[in-house]
């Protein structure tokens, strides 16, 4: 016996091929535990394989010194727009660590000061409930 349809979401760029794991600053009242994504009492994040990322958006463009940050910060936004944490607490607790990273993979300062500065201008629309990624189907 064989389903008749697929069903699948579009839109990312990039499927991270191993767990990835870092501490935030990110402190929640319970462990949220998502189809790929882990986030515990104490800030520490975990990204498991197979998660799909749309990456940088708008004028910035993918590099080796931007994706992991683009990373981190899509799993949180994620979090966000699904509602395992409050966009008032957590929005720019999430466009923090985009800055940072940036910095420690090579991005110069200014500039990645300038793209926490667009995230946290223009990153709200992400965040929102609204905007999660519908399932598809095919054919």
């Amino acid at each position: 016996m064989s389903d008749e349809h697929i069903y699948y979401r579009s839109g990312y760029k990039h499927q991270l091929a191993r767990d990835f794991q870092i501490k935030t600053n990110i402190y929640s009242s319970a462990d949220v535990d998502a189809e790929f994504i882990s986030l515990d009492r104490a800030g520490n994040l975990l990204v498991k394989s197979g998660y799909a990322w749309d990456s940088t958006s708008g004028p910035v463009p993918d590099t080796h010194r931007n994706l992991r940050a683009s990373l981190v910060h899509d799993a949180l936004y994620q979090l966000i727009r699904h509602r395992h944490l409050s966009r008032d607490r957590h929005k720019d607790k999430a466009d923090r660590p985009f800055k940072k990273i940036c910095k420690q993979d090579g991005v110069v300062s200014p500039v990645a000061h300038a793209y926490y500065l667009a995230l946290k201008t223009a990153g709200n629309s992400a965040t929102d409930p609204k905007n999660i990624k519908e399932v598809k189907s095919a054919p």
